[in-house]
Order: structure tokens, then C-alpha cells, then sequence
């Protein structure tokens, strides 16, 4: 149907001469039905499959958690809707409102959300990615809920942090089996039930944690908030300020404070089993870069009532199996990012051309992208191999704790290393869209505002690098089941091999100023001996060649000309992951 001219009460200009110039009103009517046919701009991602990734499941099955491939997709497939995608626009864009007080002057300390909010967290305690795993004893039910966070992380990563700290708080409180009895089944529920409310009378309850303040930060030791015991044992009033405690509408907190026996940990409910509410006063919301649909806040303590988790004296010891669990999910998320903005990048690129061609089929772009998927790849491989270690080691299914000596030591490693590569990860990404990619619209900038996040939370990159070195020197036998597991892929590749040596000699120069350069190598050193053993050749070789081989720029798309870049765009992104799940499914369909 051809365009019409805008409706207007004027009579139609007639056909002007070409002695007289059209009239301003043909212009504009002219102007507004020709300029604005769309051409060369890609469709909408969404709907797609966000599990729709060889790495993901490959490593799903292989790390034992492949029963739940079905689930994963199913995941997959909510993650990439088009409704849960709005969701995540419509999240970040109306951020979160704190509520002190009531029209009345009654303290509230209530935290509102957008509707979008609620839905993407129904949908992720509903799938599992909260405390879930701890109720599940079939094997591999860690990594499955990590492999669920991978394909659920294409959404957005706000809410993602209560999930987040649920999960991780579990294995903390089972140092006080009573209180365990009484919240552990609630914290492994599937039902999200928000609000304020007695916490046994929900159907479901939520996590935070409370451990940084404003003088110490990570220096957790420093804390200066006091825990007063009262008459009842195992009761203790608390009073301080803390200075980030992200999701303050949770249920119940892990909180730090200095006891009479020194830093301990305890639980705060927000309300009080007579149905009073505890004194959380939140001061307010942090103004941040990014990760903005989750609250991040300042409470006050002052008469708080909590209960004593783990023997005083031990707070750090008892919390610090949250902090490992969180760690992995920093990782996860990561990866997540790195997935997500990958198939962004090549969805916009597959659809757009310039100097006669399609982008994808421009070699530079397609080196570029090849060598994003090189990272990705390892990211999402290495992720899935830290949750096989940690589903081993909370079982006990780790022989003579070999999986837990490497779930130590290669979680802070891939902590470091993953989550530091994020930021410029999802740079590349977002520049493949050129200038498409830098407005709001494309949600390339929500994306890049977010992964700095990863790197900073659970302890920023140098405490991570320390931690390793902490690790290599108190716990031995940490290195030797990081050389174990490297070991797996002796003689596969001569520069794998080379970059072991290298390593093994470097550990006995280690010294603090160097721990970043140290980690650096164990985590590149890692990576390619899970790709050689488990990526196909195209990959491998192209990730040894660059990071370990020394052929490599410094920046993405700096590949050899021996890299196998069409067998790497054809794993990391096959048609259907950047086509819609309708257009995915007619395909099938036909084939049958």
C-alpha cells in the first residue's frame, strides 16, 4: 500500500512547475512519508533461546548435572521472551523507591519495586537459582542451578543478587543447626513470597548479608559495630552502621559485628517472631553506576536483635563459605554478560551491512567476534567446572577432598580473572553496534554499566589475587589440585604444556606486588587446559595460540590468520541463537 499524504484541511498543492518551487506544506508532507522507511537495522533479538549455547550445555552434562538439560532450556527460553526482556528494561528503568517513614511519621524502612522487578525474581526462585540446590541431594544439583544463572543472566543482573546471597547463606547458617531447622526449609523454597511478615508464616523467604562498613570495607575486621549478649543464650542486640547491604527487603541477614568474644556472625530477621519489626533503619539507597534495579543500602542498627550463628570469635570463618559461594555466582555472572552481549553483537551484525557486505561477513568484524567467543567460551567452561567442584565438595563426593582443595583456590582465581575481563568484554560487544550500541535503547550501556560490579563485589581484584596467594601458603594443597587438574591435559598441547612449566616456576617467586600477574597465568593456564580437553580443535588451538602462545594483540580481534575463525562462529553462534524461538521453531517443524 502505497503512503498517504498527512491529513489536512487545506486543499492538495497542485503539481508545481519545475520554473516554481513546491510549496512548504508539499515539503513537509513529502519529507515525513519518504524519510522514514527503515532499512538496514536488524529486528528485535527477542524472542530467542538464551541456553542455546554448545559450551553451556557441553559443560551441563559433562560436570553431571545433565537431567537437568530440559529445565536448563526451559530457562533458556523464558530468559530470551520478549516479556522478560521488557521486564529487564522496565526494572532498570524505574529504579527502586525507599519509603523511611509513613504519612504519619511511623518508621517503615521499605524499599518499593516495579512490578517488572517481581516478575524476574518469581521466575528465578521458581527455577531454582535461589537456596533451592541445598533442598536437591540428586548430583549436580549445584551446577544445574548455575548453568540455569548462565541462561537466565541474559536478563538483567539486578536481581540476581538476592538469589544470589540466598543461595550462598545456607551453608553459613548450618553452623547453628537450630536456626537451620527453622529458616533453612523457607531459604530453599521455589515460592517468592515478598513482603515483610514473620518469617515462618511466608511461603518462602530471601537472604542479604551485612558485612562492609564505611571505615573498613573489605577489611571486614575492622568493623566497629557491637553485639551486646542479653539474658537469653544466643541472643544479642546489635548497634552500628553499615555501609552496603545490597536487597534490604530480604527476609533475614548474615551480619557481621564485634562480639565480646570478638567478630562473630549473626542473623537479623527485618521482623521479630512476635511479629514486631526489628530496628533496620535504612538511611539510604546508594546512587550507582550501575546494577540499578537492585537496592543497595546504608542500615542502622541500634538495639537490633540477632542471633549468634557459629561460635563467637568465628565470623569470618563461619561466613566465609557464603563468601565462596557468592564468588562463583560473581563468575557465573560474568560469563552471563559475556554471553549475553555476544549474541547481541553477533545478532546485529548478521543483519547489518556497510561497504557493500554484511558485517558478519567482513573479515576484521569476524575476527572480532571470534575472539570475543574465545573468551566467552572460557568463561562459560570454566564457571561450569568451579560449580562441578563445589556440587562435589558440598556432597562429599570429592574423594579425598581434591575437589575441595580446587574449588578453593580456582573459585578466587576465576573470581579475579572472569570478572575482570568483563569491562572490556562487553566494550567490544557494545562497539560492534557502533553507534547503535552506545544509546540506552539497544541495552548495550545497561550491560556495560554492570560489569564493573562483578569485579568490585566479594572482594575487588587485588583481595581476590592476595586470597590466592593466602591459599597457596596456608592451604598446600591447593596447588597441588590446581596442577592435578592441569595435569588432566599434559601433551595435548605443546603450549599448554610450555605455560605449566612456567607457572610451577613462577609460584616460588610469588610475591604480593606480583599476585595479579601470577593469577593472571593460572587462570589463562586453567582455561586452555579445559578447552583442550573439552572445545573443539577450532577453539583450543585459537585460545592457546593467542593467550598463552603470545600471538595476540591487545585488544579483541587481533586473531592470527591461522585461526580457525569460521569453526569458532559457527560453534559460538549458530543461526538459531540469533533468531527468533517462532522462526527457530518453524524450521523444525518443516524438517520433521
Amino acid at each position: 500500500m502505497a503512503p498517504t499524504l498527512a491529513h489536512s484541511s487545506s486543499p492538495s498543492p497542485s503539481p508545481s512547475s519545475p520554473s516554481s518551487p513546491p510549496s512548504p506544506q508539499f515539503l513537509s508532507s513529502a519529507s515525513a512519508s519518504g524519510t522514514h522507511h527503515v532499512t538496514n537495522q536488524p529486528p528485535p533479538l527477542a524472542p530467542y533461546d538464551a541456553a542455546e549455547d554448545s559450551a553451556l550445555l557441553e559443560g551441563l552434562r559433562r560436570e553431571g548435572a545433565g537431567w537437568a538439560e530440559a529445565d536448563v532450556r526451559r530457562t533458556g527460553l523464558l530468559a530470551g521472551s520478549a516479556e522478560a526482556q521488557e521486564w529487564s528494561d522496565l526494572a532498570n528503568r524505574h529504579e527502586p523507591v525507599l519509603r523511611t517513614h509513613d504519612r504519619y511519621g511511623h518508621r517503615l524502612d521499605e524499599v518499593d519495586f516495579h512490578p517488572s522487578w517481581h516478575e524476574l525474581m518469581r521466575v528465578a526462585v521458581a527455577e531454582g537459582l535461589a537456596g533451592a540446590p541445598w533442598a536437591d541431594d540428586r548430583p549436580g544439583a549445584h551446577v544445574a542451578r548455575t548453568a540455569g544463572g548462565l541462561a537466565w543472566g541474559h536478563t538483567e543482573a539486578g536481581h540476581g543478587c538476592p538469589t544470589s546471597m540466598t543461595y550462598a547463606a545456607v551453608p553459613a547458617l548450618r553452623r547453628q543447626p537450630e536456626l537451620a531447622a527453622v529458616y533453612e526449609p523457607l531459604l530453599t523454597s521455589r515460592e517468592y513470597d515478598p513482603g515483610l511478615r514473620v518469617p515462618t508464616d511466608k511461603r518462602g523467604l530471601l537472604a542479604g548479608m551485612g558485612m562492609t562498613e564505611k571505615q573498613g570495607g573489605s577489611d571486614v575486621r575492622t568493623n566497629t559495630t557491637a553485639a551486646a549478649p542479653t539474658a537469653e543464650p544466643g541472643v544479642y542486640t546489635l548497634r552500628g552502621h553499615k555501609w552496603f547491604t545490597s536487597a534490604p527487603m530480604c527476609d533475614v541477614f548474615l551480619v557481621l559485628a564485634q562480639a565480646p568474644g570478638g567478630l562473630s556472625c549473626f542473623l537479623v530477621p527485618r521482623v521479630l517472631p512476635d511479629g514486631v519489626r526489628n530496628t533496620f533503619r535504612v538511611q539510604r539507597l546508594k546512587d550507582k553506576l550501575g546494577n540499578r534495579s537492585n537496592a543497595s543500602s546504608e542500615p542502622e542498627f541500634d538495639g537490633t536483635v540477632a542471633w549468634l550463628v557459629g561460635p563467637e570469635g568465628q565470623g569470618v570463618k563461619t561466613i566465609i563459605e557464603m563468601v565462596n559461594c557468592t564468588r562463583l555466582d560473581c563468575v557465573m555472572m560474568s560469563a552471563a554478560l559475556m554471553r549475553k552481549t555476544l549474541v547481541e553483537a553477533g545478532h546485529h551484525v548478521r543483519h547489518r551491512s556497510a561497504f557493500g557486505a554484511r558485517l558478519l561477513d567482513q573479515p576484521l568484524m569476524r575476527n572480532v567476534l571470534a575472539d570475543l567467543a574465545l573468551e566467552s567460551e572460557a568463561a562459560t567452561t570454566l564457571t561450569l567446572r568451579l560449580a562441578g567442584a563445589a556440587d562435589r565438595a558440598v556432597r562429599g563426593d570429592d574423594g579425598q577432598g581434591d575437589e575441595r582443595s580446587f574449588r578453593r583456590i580456582a573459585t578466587a582465581i576465576g573470581k579475579y580473572w572472569v570478572t575482570k575481563r568483563g569491562p572490556a568484554f562487553t566494550a567490544e560487544a557494545l562497539e560492534c553496534l557502533g553507534g547503535n550500541g552506545y544509546v540506552e535503547d539497544s541495552g548495550m550501556p545497561r550491560h556495560y554499566r554492570e560489569a564493573p560490579l562483578l569485579s568490585i563485589w566479594e572482594g575487588s581484584g587485588n583481595v581476590n589475587a592476595l586470597d590466592v596467594l593466602r591459599a597457596l601458603t596456608r592451604e598446600p594443597a591447593t596447588a597441588d589440585a590446581l596442577f592435578a587438574e592441569l595435569a588432566h591435559a599434559r601433551g595435548a598441547d605443546a603450549r599448554l604444556d610450555a605455560a605449566v612449566v612456567r607457572l610451577t616456576s613462577r609460584l616460588t617467586t610469588a610475591t604480593p606486588s606480583g599476585a595479579r600477574r601470577l593469577v593472571e597465568e593460572m587462570a589463562l593456564t586453567l582455561q586452555a587446559s579445559l578447552l583442550v580437553r573439552h572445545a573443539p580443535p577450532a577453539v583450543a588451538d585459537a585460545f592457546c595460540a593467542t593467550r598463552l602462545g603470545g600471538d595476540w594483540g591487545h585488544s579483541f580481534g587481533t586473531l592470527p590468520d591461522a585461526a580457525d575463525v569460521d569453526g569458532i562462529l559457527e560453534r559460538a553462534l549458530p543461526e538459531g541463537a540469533t533468531r527468533s524461538v517462532s522462526a527457530v521453531a518453524n524450521r523444525r517443524t518443516s524438517r520433521r
